[in-house]
């Protein structure tokens, strides 16, 4: 499909949105009881489940484990170099950041391995995010593990899975120096468009923004095609832009849900 067709006559897009629009935006915390936080989130038709558990101790290795590790004790090399990190570790929590997607969540129905290259790239992203958002100095020789599922893809899979683990580590009551939003933007016919969905997103630039909203700090820029130099503030705005309207969604979910929670404990 070419761009042109990626705009109606009427100005607008292939969902029927203008230039400036989020997708509609669905969020709901604490969705699962065994988890310490969760949350559910929908964009579009692009669905995410998210479930945090920690702070708690680092899970200890199994016997099998423990085998390989005495036989790899000859490697003393390759350990005296990860000794150094290790020791950074004692100072702040572990952030461990896991994404799956369901073998239902797209046209070809597959079954994707968590060592897929993309997945693996999207994780990194979360958790490169997270770490200097979350306190973990105040949670030391202890591990945070964020879990991630896409049940329904449609473009945005950064973006969405940062504003659900945000929402879901909120839940979890876990300290965090602000939320973190995150919204895509691209440019069509020279023209900056909001929030792309996998139409679009394969089509044109797309640049991904984490923001802080109270200081408007960018914590992740991200970009997966080439954008011209002239065009990019221009986006980057826009993006920006969307993040703080992601964050009046995200906020008044959170306020509904401690007030649910508040009505529930006085019963």
């Amino acid at each position: 499909m070419s761009r042109l067709e990626l705009i109606g006559p009427q100005g607008l897009r292939t969902d029927g949105r203008r230039f400036n629009e989020l997708r509609n935006m669905n969020c709901k915390p604490s969705v699962l009881s065994q988890a310490d936080g969760s949350a559910y989130i929908e964009q579009g038709n692009t669905k995410c489940l998210a479930a945090v558990y920690g702070p708690r101790e680092v899970l200890h290795c199994s016997y099998s484990f423990i085998l390989n590790y005495l036989i790899n004790q000859i490697l003393i090399l390759l350990l005296l170099q990860a000794r150094t990190k290790a020791q950074v570790l004692h100072n702040r929590a572990n952030i461990n950041v896991e994404i799956s997607l369901a073998p239902f969540s797209m046209e070809e129905r597959k079954k994707r391995s968590k060592s897929d290259k993309r997945i693996l790239e999207i994780a990194s992203a979360v958790k490169q995010t997270f770490e200097p958002i979350i306190m973990t100095e105040l949670y030391a020789r202890s591990q945070i593990d964020i879990y991630l599922q896409i049940l329904q893809f449609d473009g945005g899979t950064v973006q969405i899975c940062i504003n659900a683990a945000t929402l879901a580590i909120i839940d979890a009551g876990i300290p965090m120096k602000d939320y973190v939003c995150a919204c895509s933007a691209g440019c069509i016919d020279d023209e900056p468009v909001l929030d792309l969905n996998h139409l679009e997103e394969s089509n044109t630039p797309e640049l991904t923004v984490a923001l802080l909203p109270k200081n408007d700090k960018i914590t992740l820029l991200q970009m997966e095609s080439r954008l011209h130099i002239d065009k990019f503030q221009q986006v980057m705005e826009m993006a920006a832009k969307g993040c703080k309207e992601i964050h009046t969604v995200l906020d008044k979910a959170v306020r509904e849900n401690i007030k649910d929670l508040l009505k529930k404990s006085s019963i």
